[in-house]
């Protein structure tokens, strides 16, 4: 639905700069997702780590010509030239707002106004993403939906999602998220739900609320003009929320308890692998089954059978489509290919939102790699588009993400080629049988593949064609996670200007440095941090353009360094001297170092009273300049050692305001590890350095932040063996019964400790306890799965959600960094996406 510059400069109380006509179609906040640059608005959003602003020079290089900025910005852009002065030859606009967020947020609400049609707003704290994709797969058949792509739940991403309702939506279904108070009345403007569902209210988010009763008072704020409010009813804290929130609306309190309720739930009886729930409303009875039996999921299917009854969905239907729900798989899985290939497997969701979302993934996977891009694509369907217009903008999406090869699988997109022949190289199929069947797959090498397809087309087949399997135990790697961690310690900075350093030394301590560093980069992290030089050579190599520092820099990689851009922890002045010898030899002026001093771990440093002799000897010389100066805690992460730390904080201030005072120039201060900034704010300075609390551990009491890695394997063999045999090397596995006996293919050679064997700890198989059996070998355990319902083929956990790293770290009585870095390059490392 394009609207015109004048109108939307009007709309959001825009000062309109330049007299470039042209219309709108796309909004953008975040430059790396631009598709339609002639038709896009860009809003230079501030953030607390970041100014859109300066990501103008490069977006009107790639075409965009239509901006909107604050006033400050502005002046910056005329005064430091940024782009060229062409406002009066009418080719570029600028709207000038007080704030670009508020200006978006208002567009959205203005578009929203537009359409008078049911809107369902969902917010709680857990099961907001599960709700909407289930009411969008049990509606769709019906109506034209428009939903939030993903978890597009946020004062961004809320209005980013409302612009997409057309003309054909008969239906919106919008997530609201919030993590603070004051939040939930911007979204309510723009979302406009005529039916609200509150879902579950948990923890998530606390740290901004003094109370779960606050917040889920805050989040009813979404319904205050709502037709009908949705909610659990025998969940007491909703229940007197809801009732103090005084709403006009109508409630469907559904309950298990009180038949007096207008959705009232008779019973609910869990099979093996479905459960059975029984209902009435409006005194009519009414049973349906869902594939699920984890109390979760039912609680989120009864908030959806609340919605589609309200909306009249006849229970016959209601019936039929709740056994076909399909598990929401949120996430990107980012995977080893076969012939030197990367595959992006995202055949969980399938729409032009999605698909937008997984190309713009694909795009930025394969930036700097040398790699050609290829689609593997299904028919989309339910959009409730004709097809033409649908595969019309496939194509759309498809070109302006420069696809070089699209493989498209179904009879609708066949039908549909000539519309799609502006890619280099294009192919298709009837059915997935034939794509199989045919040499394509084998044909393709050194390409980013990404894999998206409706459920129903079986893509899963074509992933495991695709994937390089090597070995049967991976590590499954959580960026989503590890971006919560990082945002969880950001919510900690005293000041948002604030730094942060992210360690991702040992191969990001286990994870894989690249894609834990690719995207620490593209959430804008100040620094990236490792041990040696050859690592961060290594990630420049791979297009890590962030800075980075090198913790423990070697003699012999000066030129390393230099040629890289890598910046060098400096601790001694036999270090400092050669590294000003060999960039004088480079003819190299002003490179960054990071001056460390010792103010009590006595491991490496600058004494405090060398201070003076270091100040001269920088002084001296432009072939090197102090860009931070930093030191190490002892034990931030205990009370015990408080009055230390408090010693070495004061230490640290003398010495780097000494050293500060002697330059003119921002001398960057840090001393706060993970612990530190939580236990001691007042110490964060200018920069703080975020290490194990990134990867989801606390140091404080070792609990789980959010969960980063889970190292799983699975059962090759199971046998039977009498109680008077053994298991394993040196007949060290004792039986006292006899046992059914599972072997795994991960051992010590994987990063398996041998003392978690001899029954000293145990994996989890199917959410049971599988203790490890007499000795860990060199690449294969054996474990102990008598009392466990299992098969060959089945999952093994070695640690993850629900076994915490913690657990073997306290068997072996280490400290979970040494687990994590212990895991073996040769374990196969899988990245996901939430």
């Amino acid at each position: 639905m394009p609207y015109t510059i004048e109108s939307i400069a009007e709309y959001i109380g825009a000062r309109r700069v330049g007299k470039h006509e042209t219309t709108i179609d796309w909004l953008l906040t975040d430059s790396r997702s631009l598709s339609f640059p002639e038709e896009t608005l860009f809003f230079a959003l501030t953030t607390k780590r970041s100014n859109g602003a300066r990501y103008i020079p490069e977006l009107y290089d790639r075409g965009v010509r239509n901006f909107v900025v604050s006033e400050e910005d502005y002046e910056t852009i005329v005064q430091e030239e940024w782009i060229p002065d062409d406002v009066q030859s009418f080719s570029v606009n600028y709207l000038i707002v007080a704030n670009p967020l508020k200006a978006l947020q208002k567009l959205a609400e203005i578009h929203r106004e537009n359409f008078k049609i049911p809107v369902i707003g969902i917010t709680g704290s857990n099961g907001k993403t599960i709700v909407k994709e289930w009411l969008h797969q049990l509606l769709s058949p019906d109506r034209c939906i428009v939903r939030s792509p993903r978890s597009y739940n946020s004062q961004i991403g809320v209005p980013l999602s409302v612009w997409q309702l057309s003309d054909e939506a008969e239906l919106g279904i919008f997530e609201a998220g919030i993590s603070e108070m004051g939040e939930m009345g911007a979204l309510k403007k723009i979302i406009q739900p005529t039916i609200g569902i509150l879902t579950n209210i948990g923890g998530a988010h606390q740290e901004n609320f003094f109370s779960l009763q606050e917040k889920c008072m805050e989040k009813l704020t979404l319904f205050k003009d709502c037709d009908v409010v949705i909610y659990d009813g025998d969940n007491e804290l909703i229940s007197n929320c809801v009732a103090k929130s005084m709403l006009t609306a109508r409630e469907i309190a559904w309950s298990r308890k009180d038949i007096e309720r207008p959705l009232y739930i008779n019973r609910i009886i869990k099979k093996e692998d479905h459960t059975v729930v029984s209902y009435r409303y409006l005194d009519m009875d009414n049973t349906f089954c869902i594939p699920f039996i984890d109390d979760a999921s039912i609680e989120n299917a009864l908030n959806c059978l609340a919605a589609c009854l309200y909306l009249m969905t006849p229970a016959d239907q209601i019936t039929e489509r709740m056994a076909r729900l399909e598990p929401v798989a949120m996430r990107l899985e980012v995977k080893e290919g076969k012939n030197e290939c990367v595959l992006i497997n995202d055949s969980y969701n399938s729409d032009l939102a999605s698909l937008d979302i997984a190309l713009d993934f694909l795009v930025r996977r394969s930036e700097k790699k040398g790699l050609n891009r290829t689609l593997i694509l299904s028919d989309i369907l339910e959009t409730g588009q004709s097809t033409a217009t649908l595969y019309r903008r496939v194509a759309q999406l498809v070109q302006s993400r420069k696809i070089n090869k699209l493989i498209g699988v179904g009879p609708e997109i066949s039908s549909c080629a000539a519309r799609l022949d502006g890619t280099p190289e294009c192919y298709f199929f009837p059915n997935t049988e034939a794509l199989l069947g045919s040499d394509i797959l084998k044909s393709l090498h050194s390409e980013v593949i990404l894999v998206k397809g409706s459920r129903i087309f079986n893509f899963d087949l074509v992933s495991d064609e695709l994937e390089l399997k090597v070995h049967e135990t991976i590590l499954e790697v959580n960026l989503g996670a590890m971006i919560a961690n990082l945002n969880y310690y950001r919510s900690m900075l005293r000041h948002p200007e604030t730094k942060v350093v992210c360690m991702v030394k040992a191969s990001a301590y286990g994870a894989g440095s690249y894609e834990i560093a690719k995207t620490l980069q593209e959430h804008h992290v100040d620094y990236l941090a490792v041990a040696v030089a050859d690592e961060g050579s290594e990630l420049r190599k791979a297009g890590i353009t962030s800075s980075i520092i090198i913790m423990d820099p070697e003699l012999t990689a000066f030129k390393t360094m230099f040629d890289h851009k890598l910046e060098p922890e400096v601790y001694n002045f036999h270090l400092l001297d050669a590294l000003i010898k060999a960039a004088e030899k480079e003819g190299i002026t002003n490179f960054p170092i990071h001056v460390k001093l010792d103010t009590g771990m006595h491991r490496l440093g600058f004494e405090i009273d060398e201070i003076p002799l270091l100040i001269r000897r920088l002084k001296n010389q432009n072939a090197v300049i102090p860009r931070s100066v930093f030191s190490h805690f002892v034990g931030s992460d205990s009370p015990q050692f408080d009055t230390f730390t408090r010693q070495q904080i004061e230490l640290f201030e003398k010495g780097s305001q000494e050293l500060q005072a002697a330059f003119s120039h921002k001398i960057l201060r840090h001393i706060c590890n993970t612990a530190g900034i939580e236990r001691f704010p007042g110490a964060q300075f200018d920069m703080v350095r975020l290490g194990i609390g990134l990867y989801g551990v606390s140091p404080i009491d070792n609990s789980i932040i959010y969960n980063v890695s889970t190292l799983k394997t699975t059962i090759l063999q199971i046998r039977d063996v009498p109680e008077e045999d053994t298991v394993g090397y040196s007949r060290m596995g004792h039986l006292n019964r006899p046992s059914r006996i599972a072997a795994i293919p991960i051992g010590y050679a994987d990063g398996l400790n041998r003392h978690l064997g001899r029954g000293n700890a145990y994996c989890l198989v199917n959410g049971k306890k599988a203790p490890y059996v007499g000795n860990i070998c060199m690449d294969v355990c054996m474990i102990d799965v008598t009392d466990i319902d299992c098969r060959e083929g089945d999952q093994a956990i070695i640690f993850g959600d629900d076994l915490p790293i913690t657990v073997l770290s306290d068997k072996l009585d280490t400290i979970p960094y040494e687990v994590l870095t212990s895991i073996s390059t040769r374990v196969k490392r899988v990245y996901y996406q939430d």
